[in-house]
């Protein structure tokens, strides 16, 4: 089951419904071709061997077929060592609805109700909760009946997942097994009080499943998402680093699955999911107002995650009311995530927190002030601070604060500021700060005493690592002239293949990489001299 095109000839086989498409054996361009007209457009293109949305692609256009066959093969032999591909046809604005199945090796199969997994970027899940809110007690039953029907067609023993499309008309198709525990499988416990890891345990000692179909019921709603190292500013880029804060949630309802410790490296070797947030309710809106809590309570600093982007998905109205689909985020954010206008008080307490390191703005002097410069992105802020007591305040160009400093730890601080009481979690570490405020990460680096810089004339031609990983091809040539959108080279981190691409059209003056080399972020891969007019 756990190859994608043989559990679909078997589930077809088992009279469990399925998505048309081609799961053959003959892998010819030419034939792919052929059958995705028999199809029909949009298709999708899986890695027989895939999981994680790892070499799939969606094609709506027969033009872009070949290309996309040639992409996802080489990610798919990257990630899983099998090249192999089937079509199916893409059903568009659907559901992710999956059903947990259990067999035992007495020949007892049952299923504990359904997730739902719609909220999906690249294919990947990123939120996921039980039950769905589109599945009422009869759909369950059909379903539920269905994913028991494809594990007892292969006798199988353990936890497993049987995916499925849910259409808008109740229609629904087999996708795949997953032949193993889901990262998701913690709001399948929340909701039926069956320890699934325990159970496996179990099973897999020869004991019988302790209960029954009839015996299991869902209680409650249970809702997780997915904590990743990424960048969402930057089209979600893998990041790696240290954790150098890491400081997960607690309360009422609230479970975090993580494997993190404070000063833990991030490395590239693996994927970026690094913890899963889930909190229980005894109905769905208690189970949101939990999560959003808990997102927000959970603070990594050191390097960037999809925090941000979590809290904003969790509070568009489509999610709230549980109308979300496999088009909910190409959808809301189609142009990439676009967060809002960030807090002002952040870079005047990120002002404060650095005059306070290097000992400026002691003097009980009010107007004995200190000028801060400080770094964020290609932008700069210079702040005059000054100190009274336990009083700051701090003044940019744009705007002027007064903070008191109530409390302030190694990494929390708490302050008053405009009457009212607020709390931030900050990192500072050499002239870089980082402040974690009402959900959001600004990053700052204190350049007061810093030269200014020459302009690199052709800085617009070095091309730079991403991210740390390895360049899995090279497809230029020293002295060659290249095409703005030319593709020159393929790195690979965290399971995902990066293009890098030419930025400027001209002659590559330095290819500093080679197939299979390993490139840390920041390394320069190539120069561009640019084309003369």
């Amino acid at each position: 089951m756990g190859d994608k095109a043989r559990s679909k000839r078997r589930m077809i086989e088992a009279g469990v419904p399925c998505v048309p498409g081609y799961e053959g054996d003959d892998q010819d361009d030419a034939l792919f071709v052929r059958e995705a007209e028999r199809i029909g457009y949009p298709v999708m293109v899986k890695a027989s061997a895939g999981g994680g949305g790892r070499g799939m692609r969606l094609v709506h256009d027969p033009s872009d077929l070949p290309a996309a066959i040639v992409s996802a093969r080489s990610e798919a032999k990257n990630a899983f060592g099998d090249d192999r591909l089937l079509l199916e046809r893409a059903v568009v604005d659907a559901r992710h609805v999956e059903i947990q199945v259990f067999g035992d090796s007495f020949g007892s199969v049952v299923h504990l109700g359904e997730r739902d997994c719609s909220v999906q970027r690249r294919h990947q899940k990123v939120i996921e909760e039980a039950p769905s809110p589109a599945v009422d007690a009869d759909l369950r039953a059909r379903m539920g009946d269905a994913a028991v029907r494809a594990a007892a067609a292969i006798d199988y023993v353990g936890a497993g997942t049987v995916e499925f499309l849910l259409g808008k008309d109740g229609a629904f198709y087999f996708l795949e097994m997953n032949t193993r525990l889901q990262v998701e499988h913690p709001v399948t416990e929340c909701v039926t009080g069956v320890d699934l890891v325990d159970l496996q345990i179990d099973v897999a000692a020869g004991l019988p499943l302790p209960f029954a179909q009839d015996d299991i019921s869902i209680s409650g709603h249970a809702i997780e998402v997915r904590l990743y190292a990424e960048d969402p500013r930057q089209e979600f880029l893998p990041q790696t680093g240290v954790a150098s804060i890491w400081q997960p949630a607690t309360g009422d309802g609230v479970r975090i699955d993580h494997g993190l410790v404070t000063g833990q490296v991030i490395s590239p070797f693996y994927d970026p999911m690094i913890a899963k947030i889930i909190a229980t309710g005894s109905n769905r809106d208690e189970a949101v107002r939990r999560l959003i809590q808990a997102v927000r309570g959970t603070h990594l600093l050191g390097v960037a995650t999809n925090r941000e982007f979590l809290l904003d998905a969790l509070s568009i109205d489509e999610f709230r009311k549980g109308d979300a689909t496999t088009a909910f985020i190409g959808k809301h954010y189609a142009n990439g995530f676009r967060p809002a206008e960030g807090d002002p008080v952040a870079v005047l307490l990120a002002a404060i927190l650095a005059a306070d390191k290097s000992g400026q703005g002691w003097s009980s002097n009010a107007a004995q002030a200190h000028q801060i410069k400080l770094g964020a992105g290609d932008s700069e802020t210079s702040v005059r601070v000054a100190r009274a007591g336990q009083r700051w305040t701090a003044q940019s160009d744009d705007d002027a604060v007064s903070i008191a400093i109530i409390e302030r730890g190694d990494t929390r601080v708490r302050f008053e500021v405009d009457g009212l009481i607020r709390r931030a979690v900050y990192l500072c570490e050499g002239n870089d700060i980082a402040i974690d405020l009402d959900g959001r990460v600004y990053r700052f680096e204190d350049i007061s005493y810093r030269a200014p810089s020459r302009s690199d004339a052709g800085g617009d031609g070095v091309m730079r690592a991403p991210m740390t990983g390895t360049i899995t091809s090279v497809r230029v040539a020293q002295d060659q002239i290249v095409a703005r959108g030319d593709v020159l080279a393929v790195l690979e981190a965290m399971k995902m293949e990066q293009q890098i691409i030419a930025p400027i059209a001209g002659k590559l003056t330095t290819v500093a990489v080679a197939p299979s080399q390993q490139v840390s972020a920041r390394d320069i891969l190539f120069v561009i001299e640019a084309e003369q007019a």
